[in-house]
């Protein structure tokens, strides 16, 4: 896996919750603190975070919002013709990249290996370097915590930030309800 952000994507009912942290990292060193690499797609309707380059975001980004917008918002369909295409261009398909993506009733992973992955509980899923960190924290406080879905991951991704080197505690989220 490669060295770059926490990304921490929730479902619970009729709310959807994504959160990311501002770190950006150039080898050691630490580049930039408030970043934000979680965004709105299709009309806001859709949530998406990314971990990679800056570029490679904005790219593919730009990528899956065009898709989205020809299926006319419909998630499902929208993964799976973006992660063909995504796999199918010689240069994305070499992105060590990594995009989550949701809305109220669909959360999905989506690399350029051609993956489209919905978590085994539907519920919560997350990416990056600190990925494993937020989704260990997220599933705790999911099962022994009464906490919104927002407090959620804000402290899901704090805990991970306190753990993961390249995962930093300016945490940024956004919410569909």
């Amino acid at each position: 896996m490669f060295e770059a952000t926490t990304i921490l994507a929730y479902r619970g009912e009729n709310r959807a919750v994504i959160g990311g942290d501002g770190q950006v990292t150039f080898g050691n060193a630490v580049l930039k603190s408030n970043a934000t690499k979680i965004r709105t797609l299709h009309h806001g309707e859709i949530l998406a975070g990314f971990a990679g380059s800056t570029a490679d975001a904005f790219t593919l980004f730009d990528m899956f919002e065009g898709i989205l917008n020809e299926k006319k918002g419909d998630l499902l369909k929208s993964v799976i013709e973006f992660s063909k295409k995504w796999r199918q261009d010689k240069m994305l398909r070499q992105l060590e990249a990594m995009m989550l993506v949701l809305n109220k009733e669909h959360i999905f992973i989506l690399s350029g290996n051609g993956d489209v992955v919905e978590p085994e509980d539907g519920r919560i899923a997350a990416i990056g370097s600190g990925g494993n960190f937020a989704l260990s924290a997220a599933r705790a406080l999911d099962r022994h915590a009464s906490l919104d879905p927002l407090e959620l991951v804000r402290e899901s991704l704090i805990i991970a930030g306190e753990l993961c080197i390249y995962t930093n505690t300016n945490i940024k989220t956004l919410e569909l309800s």
